[in-house]
């Protein structure tokens, strides 16, 4: 079934963590489920996130020139993406056999898919016309290894994502609060409600 590619699965507020979570509740190994199974959606993600990520990436628009062979890479490059900084934000260190596959996955993409990169490092330098998705994620995923930024990374409390903290205070538990965090508020609401219906029954 085709993705619709909504704000909501943008909620990594980077391009590599919205690219690792392309794997819906990872943590939940019942019900996990991959998006980029059907390559074409890994050309409907580029085309979303081409306007979700418009600063992130100068501008620029984001192709998949062969979704079928750039299958590949772009889901091991995922994978190494999440593995490392998912590890990084519960242990508070970055270990070189997490760090070593993600680098070894951004030089390919970026051998494969020459781009100019911004002065900040942060994305594809603006002006460029068009950048291949693998290339701009390997930016993306490389710049998050600066300290600054690694720090703001968290695991959702309620889904699993990885995300950028973005908040003043570096308070934020969920991915969405209007998903995520009105699903544990519902839930908390329900225990609450089952917990009293309870020990009014009990009594």
């Amino acid at each position: 079934m085709e993705t619709i590619w909504t704000p909501h699965r943008f909620s990594g507020e980077v391009l590599a963590l919205d690219v690792a979570n392309t794997v819906v509740l990872r943590v939940d190994p019942a019900r996990t489920f991959d998006r980029f199974d059907d390559p074409a959606e890994i050309e409907r993600f580029a085309a979303a996130a081409s306007g979700f990520r418009a600063a992130e990436i100068g501008g620029n628009i984001l192709t998949v020139s062969d979704p079928r062979a750039a299958k590949a890479r772009i889901v091991a490059l995922r994978e190494a993406t999440d593995a490392l900084f998912r590890d990084a934000t519960i242990t508070g260190v970055v270990r070189s056999e997490r760090l070593a596959p993600l680098l070894e996955c951004c030089a390919g993409a970026l051998a494969a898919s020459p781009v100019a990169i911004a002065g900040d490092g942060a994305g594809p330098a603006a002006g460029q016309g068009r950048v291949e998705l693998e290339a701009a994620v390997a930016i993306s995923a490389l710049s998050l290894l600066q300290p600054d930024m690694r720090r703001r990374i968290r695991i959702c409390g309620n889904c699993g994502w990885l995300f950028l903290d973005k908040s003043r205070n570096g308070s934020r538990l969920w991915c969405d609060m209007s998903v995520c965090g009105n699903r544990q508020k519902a839930r908390r609401h329900y225990r609450r409600a089952r917990d009293v219906t309870g020990k009014r029954t009990d009594a």
